[in-house]
Protein backbone atom coordinates (compact mmCIF):
# COMPACT_ATOMS: atom_id res chain seq x y z
CA UNK A 1 0.00 0.00 0.00
CA UNK A 2 1.43 3.76 -0.79
CA UNK A 3 2.22 5.57 2.50
CA UNK A 4 0.01 8.56 2.28
CA UNK A 5 -3.08 5.99 1.90
CA UNK A 6 -1.94 4.10 4.22
CA UNK A 7 -1.63 7.07 6.95
CA UNK A 8 -5.43 8.06 4.98
CA UNK A 9 -6.52 4.45 6.47
CA UNK A 10 -4.96 4.73 10.21
CA UNK A 11 -6.43 7.79 10.88
CA UNK A 12 -3.18 9.23 10.95
CA UNK A 13 -3.27 12.25 8.73
CA UNK A 14 -5.76 15.10 9.36
CA UNK A 15 -4.51 18.61 7.66
CA UNK A 16 -2.12 18.74 4.61
CA UNK A 17 -0.59 22.11 2.78
CA UNK A 18 -0.54 19.98 0.42
CA UNK A 19 -1.67 16.80 -1.48
CA UNK A 20 -0.13 13.90 0.68
CA UNK A 21 0.26 11.78 -2.24
CA UNK A 22 2.21 14.21 -3.56
CA UNK A 23 3.98 15.27 -0.26
CA UNK A 24 4.74 11.79 0.27
CA UNK A 25 5.68 10.22 -3.25
CA UNK A 26 9.39 11.30 -2.83
CA UNK A 27 12.00 11.76 0.28
CA UNK A 28 11.53 14.04 2.70
CA UNK A 29 13.41 15.29 5.65
CA UNK A 30 10.78 15.63 8.53
CA UNK A 31 10.98 16.96 11.91
CA UNK A 32 8.57 17.38 14.31
CA UNK A 33 9.34 19.31 17.83
CA UNK A 34 8.42 19.14 21.36
CA UNK A 35 8.90 21.08 24.02
CA UNK A 36 10.91 19.65 27.24
CA UNK A 37 7.90 21.19 30.01
CA UNK A 38 8.28 17.66 31.42
CA UNK A 39 10.97 15.06 32.09
CA UNK A 40 8.93 12.30 30.27
CA UNK A 41 6.92 11.89 27.12
CA UNK A 42 3.19 10.68 27.41
CA UNK A 43 1.21 8.18 25.33
CA UNK A 44 -0.54 11.50 23.42
CA UNK A 45 3.49 11.74 22.18
CA UNK A 46 3.81 8.25 21.48
CA UNK A 47 1.31 9.20 18.13
CA UNK A 48 3.87 11.36 16.72
CA UNK A 49 6.81 9.27 17.64
CA UNK A 50 5.19 6.23 15.80
CA UNK A 51 4.51 7.90 13.18
CA UNK A 52 7.67 8.95 12.70
CA UNK A 53 9.20 5.70 12.86
CA UNK A 54 6.66 5.02 10.33
CA UNK A 55 7.79 7.62 7.99
CA UNK A 56 11.34 6.36 8.73
CA UNK A 57 10.70 2.77 7.87
CA UNK A 58 9.66 4.28 4.12
CA UNK A 59 13.26 6.05 3.99
CA UNK A 60 12.46 9.44 4.63
CA UNK A 61 15.06 11.47 6.79
CA UNK A 62 13.93 12.22 10.39
CA UNK A 63 14.56 14.84 12.88
CA UNK A 64 13.06 15.47 15.84
CA UNK A 65 13.64 19.03 17.76
CA UNK A 66 13.10 19.36 21.20
CA UNK A 67 12.53 22.68 22.21
CA UNK A 68 14.92 23.71 24.53
CA UNK A 69 14.52 27.62 23.52
CA UNK A 70 10.45 27.77 23.16
CA UNK A 71 10.22 25.35 26.57
CA UNK A 72 11.47 28.52 28.46
CA UNK A 73 7.97 30.30 26.62
CA UNK A 74 5.21 27.42 26.52
CA UNK A 75 2.84 27.49 23.62
CA UNK A 76 -0.46 29.14 24.78
CA UNK A 77 -3.04 26.23 25.67
CA UNK A 78 -7.27 26.83 26.26
CA UNK A 79 -6.60 28.72 29.96
CA UNK A 80 -4.35 30.46 31.98
CA UNK A 81 -0.63 30.64 31.10
CA UNK A 82 2.02 27.72 31.23
CA UNK A 83 4.41 28.12 34.66
CA UNK A 84 7.46 29.33 33.83
CA UNK A 85 10.53 26.76 34.21
CA UNK A 86 13.65 27.31 34.88
CA UNK A 87 16.82 26.84 32.62
CA UNK A 88 18.10 24.08 34.66
CA UNK A 89 14.81 22.16 34.79
CA UNK A 90 14.52 22.92 31.01
CA UNK A 91 17.56 21.39 30.53
CA UNK A 92 17.03 18.46 32.93
CA UNK A 93 14.08 17.62 30.75
CA UNK A 94 15.71 17.99 27.38
CA UNK A 95 18.04 15.50 28.24
CA UNK A 96 15.46 13.29 29.36
CA UNK A 97 13.11 13.14 26.42
CA UNK A 98 16.27 12.64 24.26
CA UNK A 99 17.12 9.65 25.95
CA UNK A 100 13.55 8.38 25.84
CA UNK A 101 13.26 8.94 22.40
CA UNK A 102 16.19 7.21 21.59
CA UNK A 103 14.74 4.10 23.48
CA UNK A 104 11.20 4.06 21.71
CA UNK A 105 12.55 4.63 18.17
CA UNK A 106 15.14 2.16 18.36
CA UNK A 107 17.09 1.07 15.45
CA UNK A 108 14.91 3.90 13.61
CA UNK A 109 17.68 6.56 12.17
CA UNK A 110 16.83 10.12 13.14
CA UNK A 111 18.58 13.18 14.89
CA UNK A 112 18.13 15.87 18.00
CA UNK A 113 18.28 18.92 17.45
CA UNK A 114 17.65 21.77 20.39
CA UNK A 115 15.97 25.10 18.89
CA UNK A 116 17.82 26.66 22.25
CA UNK A 117 21.18 26.42 20.03
CA UNK A 118 19.81 29.24 17.83
CA UNK A 119 17.08 30.63 19.80
CA UNK A 120 18.83 31.86 22.78
CA UNK A 121 21.07 33.71 20.79
CA UNK A 122 18.91 35.35 18.05
CA UNK A 123 18.52 39.14 18.68
CA UNK A 124 15.72 41.06 18.80
CA UNK A 125 15.76 43.88 16.15
CA UNK A 126 17.11 41.76 13.47
CA UNK A 127 13.94 39.23 14.79
CA UNK A 128 11.61 41.84 14.46
CA UNK A 129 12.40 43.25 11.18
CA UNK A 130 13.13 39.36 9.52
CA UNK A 131 10.27 37.27 11.01
CA UNK A 132 8.14 39.72 12.67
CA UNK A 133 7.14 41.90 9.78
CA UNK A 134 5.86 38.35 8.02
CA UNK A 135 3.23 37.65 10.64
CA UNK A 136 0.11 40.17 11.40
CA UNK A 137 -1.64 40.45 14.45
CA UNK A 138 -4.98 40.39 12.59
CA UNK A 139 -4.24 37.02 11.44
CA UNK A 140 -2.73 35.66 15.11
CA UNK A 141 -5.92 36.95 17.04
CA UNK A 142 -7.62 34.40 14.72
CA UNK A 143 -6.16 31.67 15.85
CA UNK A 144 -8.27 29.45 17.80
CA UNK A 145 -6.75 29.28 21.51
CA UNK A 146 -5.64 32.87 21.07
CA UNK A 147 -9.34 34.19 20.20
CA UNK A 148 -10.44 32.11 22.89
CA UNK A 149 -8.36 33.18 25.33
CA UNK A 150 -9.05 36.60 24.47
CA UNK A 151 -12.76 36.28 24.02
CA UNK A 152 -13.19 34.66 27.57
CA UNK A 153 -13.89 36.84 30.78
CA UNK A 154 -11.04 37.21 33.23
CA UNK A 155 -8.77 35.70 30.36
CA UNK A 156 -5.75 37.30 28.90
CA UNK A 157 -2.32 36.62 27.04
CA UNK A 158 0.79 37.92 27.54
CA UNK A 159 2.96 39.17 24.45
CA UNK A 160 5.68 35.91 25.63
CA UNK A 161 2.64 33.60 24.61
CA UNK A 162 1.48 35.64 21.45
CA UNK A 163 5.06 35.43 20.10
CA UNK A 164 5.39 31.61 20.26
CA UNK A 165 3.99 30.80 16.83
CA UNK A 166 6.86 32.97 15.65
CA UNK A 167 9.19 31.49 16.89
CA UNK A 168 7.66 27.91 15.74
CA UNK A 169 8.04 29.41 12.46
CA UNK A 170 11.92 30.28 12.74
CA UNK A 171 12.40 27.28 13.87
CA UNK A 172 10.93 25.59 10.88
CA UNK A 173 13.13 28.32 8.53
CA UNK A 174 16.60 27.70 10.61
CA UNK A 175 15.80 23.55 9.75
CA UNK A 176 14.85 24.44 6.23
CA UNK A 177 18.29 26.36 5.73
CA UNK A 178 20.51 24.25 7.83
CA UNK A 179 19.28 21.11 7.09
CA UNK A 180 17.21 21.15 4.48
CA UNK A 181 14.53 20.31 6.01
CA UNK A 182 10.70 20.26 3.84
CA UNK A 183 8.10 18.42 5.98
CA UNK A 184 7.11 19.36 9.23
CA UNK A 185 4.48 17.02 11.23
CA UNK A 186 2.42 17.66 14.02
CA UNK A 187 -0.81 17.49 15.79
CA UNK A 188 -3.97 19.08 15.06
CA UNK A 189 -3.77 21.81 17.58
CA UNK A 190 -0.64 22.93 16.76
CA UNK A 191 -1.89 22.91 12.72
CA UNK A 192 -1.65 27.05 12.67
CA UNK A 193 1.96 27.20 14.08
CA UNK A 194 3.23 24.71 11.78
CA UNK A 195 1.46 26.75 8.67
CA UNK A 196 3.37 29.68 10.00
CA UNK A 197 6.94 27.81 9.27
CA UNK A 198 5.55 27.23 5.87
CA UNK A 199 4.25 30.84 4.89
CA UNK A 200 7.50 32.19 6.70
CA UNK A 201 9.84 30.16 4.32
CA UNK A 202 8.00 31.01 1.69
CA UNK A 203 7.36 34.72 2.25
CA UNK A 204 11.06 34.98 3.05
CA UNK A 205 12.61 32.52 0.95
CA UNK A 206 10.47 32.11 -2.46
CA UNK A 207 10.62 28.06 -1.48
CA UNK A 208 7.57 25.59 -0.96
CA UNK A 209 7.60 23.15 2.01
CA UNK A 210 5.45 21.18 3.20
CA UNK A 211 2.81 20.01 6.71
CA UNK A 212 0.82 17.35 7.70
CA UNK A 213 -1.37 17.42 10.94
CA UNK A 214 -2.29 14.29 12.57
CA UNK A 215 -5.58 14.45 14.59
CA UNK A 216 -4.98 14.47 18.28
CA UNK A 217 -5.50 10.90 20.03
CA UNK A 218 -8.21 11.66 23.02
CA UNK A 219 -9.48 9.67 25.81
CA UNK A 220 -12.98 7.97 26.41
CA UNK A 221 -14.01 10.95 27.47
CA UNK A 222 -12.69 13.13 24.20
CA UNK A 223 -9.89 15.04 25.81
CA UNK A 224 -6.68 14.97 24.34
CA UNK A 225 -3.59 13.22 27.00
CA UNK A 226 -1.37 15.59 28.38
CA UNK A 227 -0.07 17.17 31.70
CA UNK A 228 -2.55 19.70 31.53
CA UNK A 229 -5.87 17.66 31.34
CA UNK A 230 -4.60 15.76 34.45
CA UNK A 231 -4.76 12.05 32.14
CA UNK A 232 -1.68 11.64 30.91
CA UNK A 233 -0.20 7.92 30.80
CA UNK A 234 4.10 8.47 31.00
CA UNK A 235 6.32 6.57 29.12
CA UNK A 236 8.52 6.85 31.96
CA UNK A 237 8.40 3.78 34.12
CA UNK A 238 8.33 5.61 37.48
CA UNK A 239 6.24 7.95 36.74
CA UNK A 240 3.61 5.28 34.90
CA UNK A 241 4.84 1.78 35.86
CA UNK A 242 4.57 -1.04 33.19
CA UNK A 243 2.01 -2.56 34.80
CA UNK A 244 -0.58 0.58 35.10
CA UNK A 245 0.75 0.95 31.50
CA UNK A 246 -0.22 -1.99 30.33
CA UNK A 247 -3.48 -1.83 32.24
CA UNK A 248 -4.51 1.49 30.74
CA UNK A 249 -4.56 -0.29 27.39
CA UNK A 250 -6.27 -3.16 28.26
CA UNK A 251 -8.98 -1.34 29.97
CA UNK A 252 -9.95 0.70 27.34
CA UNK A 253 -13.64 0.88 26.11
CA UNK A 254 -14.62 -1.11 23.24
CA UNK A 255 -15.61 2.14 20.64
CA UNK A 256 -11.98 2.81 21.36
CA UNK A 257 -10.20 -0.10 20.50
CA UNK A 258 -9.77 -0.09 16.36
CA UNK A 259 -8.68 3.68 16.43
CA UNK A 260 -5.75 2.80 18.74
CA UNK A 261 -4.71 -0.81 16.88
CA UNK A 262 -4.23 1.62 13.55
CA UNK A 263 -2.72 4.43 15.77
CA UNK A 264 -0.65 2.58 18.14
CA UNK A 265 0.47 -0.57 16.71
CA UNK A 266 2.21 -1.52 13.17
CA UNK A 267 0.00 -4.87 13.19
CA UNK A 268 -0.83 -4.62 8.85
CA UNK A 269 -4.13 -3.35 8.61
CA UNK A 270 -6.16 -6.89 7.28
CA UNK A 271 -4.76 -7.95 10.46
CA UNK A 272 -6.13 -5.59 12.73
CA UNK A 273 -9.47 -6.14 10.29
CA UNK A 274 -9.53 -9.99 11.23
CA UNK A 275 -9.10 -8.91 14.91
CA UNK A 276 -11.50 -6.37 14.85
CA UNK A 277 -13.77 -9.14 13.73
CA UNK A 278 -13.14 -11.75 16.17
CA UNK A 279 -13.78 -9.09 18.71
CA UNK A 280 -16.97 -8.12 17.99
CA UNK A 281 -17.96 -12.01 17.50
CA UNK A 282 -16.60 -11.88 20.95
CA UNK A 283 -16.00 -8.82 23.18
CA UNK A 284 -15.88 -10.70 26.05
CA UNK A 285 -12.65 -12.28 25.54
CA UNK A 286 -11.20 -9.19 25.09
CA UNK A 287 -8.35 -10.14 22.63
CA UNK A 288 -8.43 -6.72 20.93
CA UNK A 289 -7.33 -5.41 24.27
CA UNK A 290 -4.47 -7.88 24.93
CA UNK A 291 -3.31 -7.53 21.78
CA UNK A 292 -2.96 -3.57 22.22
CA UNK A 293 -1.94 -3.51 25.40
CA UNK A 294 1.14 -6.00 24.86
CA UNK A 295 2.42 -4.83 21.32
CA UNK A 296 2.27 -1.21 23.21
CA UNK A 297 3.87 -1.98 26.37
CA UNK A 298 6.16 -4.09 24.41
CA UNK A 299 7.38 -0.86 21.87
CA UNK A 300 7.66 1.70 25.18
CA UNK A 301 9.10 -0.92 27.89
CA UNK A 302 10.38 -4.17 26.27
CA UNK A 303 9.10 -7.67 25.62
CA UNK A 304 10.00 -8.95 29.06
CA UNK A 305 8.11 -5.66 30.86
CA UNK A 306 5.49 -6.43 28.43
CA UNK A 307 5.31 -10.64 29.37
CA UNK A 308 5.34 -9.91 33.18
CA UNK A 309 2.42 -7.20 33.25
CA UNK A 310 0.27 -9.44 31.03
CA UNK A 311 1.24 -12.38 33.45
CA UNK A 312 0.50 -10.22 36.71
CA UNK A 313 -2.93 -9.00 34.97
CA UNK A 314 -3.87 -12.43 34.21
CA UNK A 315 -3.40 -13.32 37.75
CA UNK A 316 -4.86 -10.13 39.55
CA UNK A 317 -8.05 -9.91 36.96
CA UNK A 318 -7.93 -12.92 35.19
CA UNK A 319 -7.97 -17.11 35.98
CA UNK A 320 -4.46 -17.75 36.36
CA UNK A 321 -3.32 -19.21 39.86
CA UNK A 322 -1.01 -16.66 41.55
CA UNK A 323 1.03 -18.97 42.32
CA UNK A 324 2.00 -20.15 38.80
CA UNK A 325 3.47 -16.90 38.16
CA UNK A 326 7.00 -16.22 37.64
CA UNK A 327 9.20 -14.83 40.36
CA UNK A 328 9.72 -12.14 38.11
CA UNK A 329 5.56 -11.55 37.89
CA UNK A 330 4.84 -11.98 41.19
CA UNK A 331 7.36 -9.25 42.01
CA UNK A 332 5.24 -7.03 39.78
CA UNK A 333 2.07 -8.22 40.84
CA UNK A 334 2.92 -7.53 44.76
CA UNK A 335 4.18 -4.39 44.11
CA UNK A 336 1.07 -2.86 42.33
CA UNK A 337 -1.58 -4.68 44.07
CA UNK A 338 -2.37 -4.10 48.02
CA UNK A 339 -1.05 -6.84 50.10
CA UNK A 340 -1.65 -8.23 53.33
CA UNK A 341 1.28 -9.80 55.53
CA UNK A 342 0.57 -11.88 58.24
CA UNK A 343 3.40 -13.77 59.99
CA UNK A 344 3.28 -17.72 59.99
CA UNK A 345 2.54 -17.49 64.14
CA UNK A 346 -0.93 -15.97 63.50
CA UNK A 347 -2.44 -18.98 61.29
CA UNK A 348 -2.07 -21.38 64.26
CA UNK A 349 -5.77 -20.31 65.40
CA UNK A 350 -6.90 -19.20 62.26
CA UNK A 351 -6.52 -16.10 60.44
CA UNK A 352 -10.52 -13.83 60.13
CA UNK A 353 -11.01 -13.46 56.43
CA UNK A 354 -12.99 -10.22 57.56
CA UNK A 355 -10.01 -8.94 59.39
CA UNK A 356 -8.00 -9.48 56.02
CA UNK A 357 -11.03 -7.86 53.82
CA UNK A 358 -10.66 -4.62 56.40
CA UNK A 359 -6.69 -4.52 56.60
CA UNK A 360 -6.43 -4.84 52.83
CA UNK A 361 -8.95 -2.35 52.18
CA UNK A 362 -11.42 -4.82 50.46
CA UNK A 363 -14.12 -3.71 53.21
CA UNK A 364 -14.71 -0.70 55.59
CA UNK A 365 -15.46 -2.63 59.01
CA UNK A 366 -15.94 -5.81 59.62
CA UNK A 367 -19.24 -5.59 59.44
CA UNK A 368 -18.86 -4.82 55.83
CA UNK A 369 -16.67 -7.89 55.61
CA UNK A 370 -19.23 -10.39 56.93
CA UNK A 371 -21.88 -8.67 54.79
CA UNK A 372 -19.62 -9.54 51.24
CA UNK A 373 -18.65 -12.68 52.39
CA UNK A 374 -22.56 -14.12 53.10
CA UNK A 375 -23.86 -12.08 49.80
CA UNK A 376 -20.43 -14.44 47.84
CA UNK A 377 -18.78 -11.44 47.07
CA UNK A 378 -15.59 -12.41 48.01
CA UNK A 379 -13.72 -14.99 46.59
CA UNK A 380 -10.31 -16.97 47.60
CA UNK A 381 -7.66 -18.56 45.05
CA UNK A 382 -10.91 -17.90 42.44
CA UNK A 383 -13.33 -20.30 44.87
CA UNK A 384 -16.07 -18.38 46.48
CA UNK A 385 -16.73 -18.33 50.59
CA UNK A 386 -20.28 -17.72 52.15
CA UNK A 387 -18.87 -18.24 55.73
CA UNK A 388 -18.76 -14.54 57.49
CA UNK A 389 -16.71 -16.19 60.22
CA UNK A 390 -14.37 -17.82 58.02
CA UNK A 391 -10.76 -18.84 59.34
CA UNK A 392 -7.72 -19.23 57.20
CA UNK A 393 -4.48 -21.61 57.72
CA UNK A 394 -1.76 -22.31 56.23
CA UNK A 395 -3.60 -24.69 53.73
CA UNK A 396 -5.35 -21.91 52.28
CA UNK A 397 -2.95 -20.67 51.04
CA UNK A 398 -0.32 -21.70 48.05
CA UNK A 399 3.11 -21.38 47.97
CA UNK A 400 2.52 -18.92 50.80
CA UNK A 401 0.58 -16.83 48.61
CA UNK A 402 -3.52 -16.14 48.73
CA UNK A 403 -5.37 -14.05 46.23
CA UNK A 404 -8.50 -12.89 47.54
CA UNK A 405 -10.93 -10.63 45.72
CA UNK A 406 -13.67 -8.10 46.03
CA UNK A 407 -15.92 -8.68 42.59
CA UNK A 408 -14.34 -8.45 39.35
CA UNK A 409 -11.90 -5.54 40.34
CA UNK A 410 -11.41 -5.41 43.92
CA UNK A 411 -8.28 -7.47 44.81
CA UNK A 412 -5.36 -8.30 47.46
CA UNK A 413 -2.89 -10.81 48.07
CA UNK A 414 -2.71 -12.44 51.26
CA UNK A 415 1.39 -13.55 52.15
CA UNK A 416 2.63 -15.38 54.57
CA UNK A 417 5.38 -14.15 55.91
Amino acid sequence: MILAEELKARGLIEHFSADPEKILAQPRTVYIGTDPTADSLHVGHLAWILLMKRLGEAGHKLFVLVGGGTGMIGDPKEQGERPMLTEKIVAANTRALKAQLKKILGSTRFTMVDNADWLTSVKLIPFLRDVGKYFTVNDLIKRDIIKKRLDTPDESISYTEFTYSLLQGFDYQVLHEKYGIDLQIGGSDQWTNILSGVELIRKRLSKQVFALGMPLVTDSAGKKFGKSEGNAIWLDAKKTSPFAFYQFWINLPDADIEKYLKVYTFLPLAEIDALMGRHRADPGAREAQETLARVVTEIVHGPSAAAQSADASAALFGGTPFDLLSREARAVALAEAPSVKVPKSDFDTGVSLAEVLVEGGLATSKGDARRLIEGKGVTIGGLPVSDPSLKLYPGDLSGGYALVRRGKQGVLILVLK
